[in-house]
């Protein structure tokens, strides 16, 4: 799959400095957990969940998650689980009859309900198990950590494929602070053993909220609710220097009736498209979700579980990368590729010291992201992204 497919050659030269570049299931780990982008969700019973993807429906989607957990009802289970096993085959049905590639498949995912589950379903999929990408852990602790990360190997080992898990931290012992310490130490200890098969750590801020009794308005980002933003530092802190980790899913995709201020400067808009830009502001995005993904971000979290088509591109035009950061991290990388042990030097653009091994670690992953997500123009942005369209057509 590719980022930005539904760009033409003329928009994508008008606003890349460097274009995406293809990336799959069978990429390397260190690529792949970064380019899961806006990951969307939606409940396994649904029946066209292949003509979705063959038809190419959504053109936004490269990363999705077919789920047996919250999102249908016990009854269902049965059902859903079934019908994942239905989808599959059409799509390897699809691709042996060249109705569709497997460089335009998405990164497909299943959030299972227990680790039973995981090796029933992962053996009833059979061969077209290769179409997954692997499986997502609500619940995660360190209960049931080993049982899901162990079943998950067993079942990769007698398919002879590569699978990855996404643990979800949403458990009681985390937001906790009488067991958050020891719970989260219990689950490093387990994890960093399978690290190797952890593709991302996902935030489940819905439930967290939920042992509170807090719902968090779309005029507000997770962060504004202490409590967990409280957790989110501390998630960071434990498992950021080793593990992805992904932001907290986007609950909203109407665009509300505003009782606060608007969250974003109309200034940027204003700059790239004038007037038009400013109607654009108000009426098709939501200031929230921009707010957020761009919290994530300057925080160390990467990606976003999103439940509505219309927040992909959103989310992914955050995560592409600037001109001013692609050409720091690359002079950073080379410098400490080169002779140099250290040290400081002027960025590119002059308004900065870039030193070299405090900011390596952050440069390296810039460099993978733009692999992915491609890298701006200089006079380019997320706001281009969003409206490329009507840019197009002002410029047309």
């Amino acid at each position: 799959m590719q980022y930005f497919r539904f760009l033409n050659d003329y928009q994508k030269d008008s606003i890349f400095y460097k274009k995406p570049a293809s990336v799959s299931k069978d990429s390397d780990k260190r690529k792949l957990e970064y380019a899961l982008g806006a990951t969307l969700y939606m409940p396994a019973t649904r029946k066209d969940v292949a003509d979705m993807i063959i038809q190419r429906k959504y053109k936004e989607m490269c990363s999705m998650v077919l789920c047996l957990e919250d999102s249908i009802g016990d009854s269902f289970v049965e059902e859903a689980q079934k019908q994942i096993v239905i989808e599959m085959k059409k799509i390897t049905l699809a691709l042996n009859a060249g109705r569709i590639s497997s460089d335009e498949l998405p990164l497909i995912f299943i959030r299972v309900r227990n680790s039973e589950q995981l090796t029933v379903l992962g053996n009833e999929l059979g061969q077209d198990l290769h179409l997954i990408t692997g499986f997502v852990y609500p619940k995660f602790s360190s209960k049931n950590a080993k049982a899901y990360l162990s079943g998950q190997n067993a079942l990769a080992q007698a398919h002879g494929i590569a699978l990855y898990g996404m643990p979800i931290l949403e458990s009681e012992e985390i937001i906790n602070k009488l067991t958050r310490s020891e719970e989260l130490f219990k689950m490093n200890e387990i994890m960093d053993s399978y690290k190797e098969s952890i593709l991302n750590i996902r935030i489940g801020a819905t439930d967290l909220c939920g042992l509170f009794g807090i719902r968090r308005s779309p005029s507000m980002t997770i962060y504004d609710i202490k409590v967990i933003s409280d957790l989110i530092i501390d998630i960071v802190n434990f498992f950021g220097r080793t593990f992805c980790i992904s932001g907290a899913v986007w609950e909203y995709f109407e665009n509300p009736s505003k009782i606060v201020k608007p969250q974003l400067r109309p200034s940027p808009f204003d700059h790239s498209l004038g007037e038009i830009g400013l109607r654009v502001r108000t009426s098709r995005y939501d200031d929230g979700l921009i707010k957020e993904t761009i919290l994530d971000l300057a925080n160390g979290i990467h990606g976003k579980t999103v439940i509505h088509p219309t927040h992909l591109k959103i989310v992914q035009s955050l995560l592409t990368v600037s001109k001013e950061d692609y050409l720091d991290a690359k002079s950073i990388v080379e410098h400490a590729n080169g002779t140099s042990s250290g040290g400081a030097i002027k960025s590119s653009f002059a308004n900065k010291m870039n030193e070299i091994k405090p900011h390596l670690k952050w440069a390296q992953t810039i460099l993978i992201k733009s692999d992915i997500y491609g890298v701006y123009h200089e006079n380019r942005s997320y706001i281009d992204m969003l409206t490329e369209q009507t840019h197009a057509t002002n410029l047309g």
